[in-house]
């Protein structure tokens, strides 16, 4: 039996917190009791991670056990080519059901949750009214509907004051370019709007009835990456009013309770504190213990995330410096929308069962030899936006070098290569500016697959680990609770507590044959970025072709 300690509310007898389903790989309990050095309370940390595949409710005991999961499947609408959203309303109704059936399953009581920490996909859009009713339907952070103002934004002196500004340039789900998509196309959508929020901020407001965000989230386009306050400049280059733009918070702190409302939608007790959260990646970082300046981290996941934690920003196109969870600190991200979407959709074309989970597909596929031929096939994993390096987002995802030979494990072979290969050049870009010698941390759903990691391992060419949660944003939401409640002292203090790391995996024989895969796939893009350039495609399309367009 584990002996808690909680600063807002009372020791409760064991016999009021009897686990009686599944409660997780870690342990079987009775009481939600921990031993924490000369500290007892009782009580669990809930941590919800909103992303855009998926939402994860997940109960944690503060010494970071994972004590139920519950994810909530989350499918992305495109009613038009380019545009990715999702309605509101049933993400939040998503995100309830969710939590009341984690409670459930795990047999806890909604008084016994000390705090409530949100994390959730950064970038794309969530506007409500006064009354904090949606204005349209959510638009995504792969939504590439924006990207012609993306790349206006991004040229010349504008982006060179936006990276000056706000430590990057926009891409097309960035909230600067769908504002300024929304003011050529939907301008009723802007003057219905009373606030701009991100993913967490929404479900939060459900949650509690209180519009604030964090900086974290801030960061996506209109905070200034040196103060970490909003930048009335940047909001201007994109022609939006920063009134419209939500109180800042720190991440750790409490922003609300939860009402009467969500708590009989949820089960959760009426006055639950709920922290304010963060943008998912940096949650991910924190609950898989990469927190730390100079800690290295990579998710697989939706996105292909890759970044590093440093003292002060470092300014490059290459990446995004935005504001890491605790001031003085900054996170230096290098992303694409080039990720785990690209294996799934692969899977499926495929017709290969995933009922033994993704994971466990990939274990397999990657344990059996290659074929005959098989190092030739190259894969771009770009289904849902341009390469890094592109000036035009008109390259896709595709399969090169295929031969009547190959069979379909050396198709998923190739499309697992070609999202590694993506992390390495974002990884080989930070590289540039920061030492990343190892270990890498590596989370997201990739993460689960060992074989996968190792594939990683052998590219970067440093060893990676993996910490002993498959869910490091929710647990680091959950983290970010136990500081606002004072669980923890502080981030350090909640880290030292709550996470371990479970695996370590060396570069091993494969990396000399992943080095020639990553100069191929190199090879490839650098040649079909030159062929869609705009000048190639000008000596390629005589005026009287493309409609007389210089």
């Amino acid at each position: 039996m584990w002996i808690l300690w909680s600063p807002t509310k009372p020791s409760l007898p064991a016999s009021s917190a009897t686990c009686v389903g599944s409660v997780s790989r870690w342990c079987w309990c009775e009481a939600s009791t921990l031993a924490m050095g000369h500290r007892s309370v009782s009580g669990y940390l809930l941590g919800i991670d909103a992303g855009q595949s998926a939402i994860k409710v997940v109960l944690f005991t503060p010494d970071g056990h994972q004590v139920h999961v519950v994810r909530v499947p989350q499918t992305a609408v495109s009613p038009q080519p380019r545009w990715q959203e999702r309605d509101m309303v049933s993400l939040w109704k998503a995100t309830a059901r969710g939590i009341h059936r984690c409670l459930r399953e795990a047999g806890v009581e909604g008084e016994l949750v000390l705090g409530v920490g949100l994390c959730g996909h950064n970038d794309g859009l969530y506007l409500v009214r006064a009354d904090g009713s949606p204005v349209r339907a959510a638009v995504l952070a792969t939504d590439s509907r924006a990207h012609v103002q993306a790349a206006a934004l991004g040229r010349g002196s504008t982006g060179a004051e936006l990276l000056h500004l706000t430590g990057q340039v926009p891409f097309a789900g960035s909230p600067a370019a769908l504002v300024a998509w929304l003011a050529e196309n939907e301008p009723e959508a802007l003057e219905s709007t009373r606030w701009i929020l991100s993913c967490k901020d929404w479900i939060r407001l459900q949650l509690t009835g209180e519009i604030a965000t964090d900086r974290t989230d801030a960061s996506a386009s209109f905070a200034d990456v040196h103060s970490g306050q909003w930048s009335p400049q940047a909001a201007a280059i994109a022609g939006l009013s920063p009134d419209l733009l939500p109180p800042i918070l720190s991440s750790s702190a409490i922003a609300g309770r939860v009402s009467e409302a969500a708590a009989s939608a949820t089960g959760l007790s009426a006055g639950t504190p709920v922290a304010t959260g963060s943008h998912d990646v940096d949650a991910c970082a924190l609950g898989a213990g990469a927190h730390r300046t100079g800690d290295a981290s990579v998710i697989l996941g939706t996105f292909s995330i890759n970044q590093i934690v440093a003292d002060a920003p470092t300014l490059d196109h290459r990446w995004q410096a935005r504001l890491y969870l605790t001031p003085g600190r900054w996170l230096h991200m290098a992303t694409s929308a080039a990720g785990t979407t690209n294996v799934d959709r692969a899977l499926a074309v495929a017709g290969m069962s995933t009922g033994e989970g993704t994971a466990a597909v990939i274990d397999r596929v990657l344990s059996l030899p290659r074929g005959a031929g098989a190092a030739e096939l190259t894969y771009l994993p770009f289904l849902l936006g341009a390469p890094p390096h592109a000036e035009q987002d008109g390259i896709g995802a595709g399969l090169l070098g295929m031969r009547a030979w190959h069979t379909q494990q050396d198709l998923i072979r190739a499309v697992v290569e070609g999202v590694v290969h993506n992390h390495r050049m974002h990884i080989d870009a930070l590289r540039d500016a920061f030492p990343i010698a190892g270990p890498v941390t590596v989370c997201g759903g990739g993460a689960r697959s060992i074989a996968w990691t190792g594939l990683l391992a052998d590219s970067l060419g440093v060893s990676v680990q993996v910490s002993n949660t498959d869910e490091a944003g929710a647990r680091g939401a959950a983290l970010l609770a136990g500081v606002a409640v004072d669980v923890y002292r502080d981030l350090d203090d909640a880290v030292a507590q709550a996470v371990r790391i479970a695996r370590h995996q060396e570069p091993g024989d494969g990396a000399a044959e992943m080095d020639q895969a990553y100069e191929r796939y190199v090879t490839w893009l650098d040649a079909l970025v030159a062929a869609g350039s705009p000048a190639r495609r000008r000596l390629n399309n005589p005026p009287h072709l493309d409609g007389g367009h210089p």
